[in-house]
């Protein structure tokens, strides 16, 4: 399907118009993975549908519509919303179209039993970043998917950041630590700041320079050809300075133990709530 960052000919639908479908559109087309006249996108919300159509694209009320005109459709609704809309649309989606759902805990079990059997189906965890273009988003392929189809996905993801496959019951842990990560680096953020003004810093240059520090540190890790965090960390602690004291008082503080044990409650509340379903 491409030609050298496009999809040639590839139409993409939303089902669902949302802030994250509207972040993973604006990506696709700043990279050049489509042309928004090629973009077929629903909502219920007419200002959301007149936002779509001020990006060029294609903009309805009827998912129907979306699912007849496009190859690779988006699935963009709230979960409870999925069923509904694939049944709704089921005879327009053919076993030639990749279905992708962004929709939080909906598993591909289910996305697959709203549809014909053999359905190409890939279940994605993005998280909130993407809407500045820096996901950190793991994906798991359905049985009927094939290699193009794992392509297709990382080249619409990776227009908004990162994409990694995983197997399925793994997206759990992708929850716990990049979906529900940004949350714990914003308290880590806030913290870092208050320690800035704790030490006479004004609050605005504080939380600038926390940010800032954060975004260059995370640049570095994965700039650095895989160089374990630990040893940029340690190029960092000169014998006797200001870095290892200050190393020394988040060990002190059982960091990395908390951040471990963060991760792990979060992908324990993801199963839990997988399974209330």
């Amino acid at each position: 399907h491409k030609r050298g960052g496009t999809f040639e000919n590839m139409k993409i639908g939303f089902f669902g118009s949302g802030v994250m479908a509207e972040a993973i559109l604006r990506g696709l087309i700043a990279k050049d993975i489509v042309k928004p006249a090629d973009v077929w996108a629903s909502d219920i919300n007419e200002e959301r549908r007149k936002l779509m159509q001020s990006i060029g694209c294609n903009a309805t009320a009827d998912g129907n519509e979306v699912a007849r005109n496009s190859d690779v459709i988006i699935l963009a609704t709230k979960p409870d919303g999925v069923g509904k809309a694939l049944t709704d649309a089921k005879p327009f989606i053919t076993k030639e179209k990749l279905v992708i759902s962004i929709c939080a805990g909906v598993t591909i079990a289910q996305l697959e039993s709203y549809l014909d059997a053999g359905s190409r189906v890939v279940r994605v965890m993005p998280n909130t970043p993407c809407t500045v273009n820096a996901a950190a988003t793991g994906f798991a392929p359905g049985a009927a998917c094939t290699p193009e189809d794992q392509a297709t996905v990382e080249a619409i993801f990776n227009a908004v950041g990162l994409a990694k496959a995983v197997p399925e019951y793994l997206l759990d842990a992708v929850t716990g630590l990049s979906g529900s990560g940004p949350a714990y680096v914003f308290m880590f953020i806030e913290a870092l700041a208050d320690g800035g003004v704790r030490n006479g810093l004004p609050r605005d240059t504080a939380r600038a320079l926390a940010a800032q520090l954060v975004y260059g540190s995370a640049k570095y890790v994965l700039e650095s050809g895989g160089t374990h965090p630990a040893e940029l960390r340690n190029r960092v602690e000169s014998p006797g300075g200001t870095t290892i004291a200050g190393t020394h008082a988040l060990e002190t503080g059982g960091f990395r133990a908390a951040v471990i044990d963060a991760v792990c409650a979060a992908t324990a509340r993801s199963k839990e709530l997988g399974q209330k379903k």
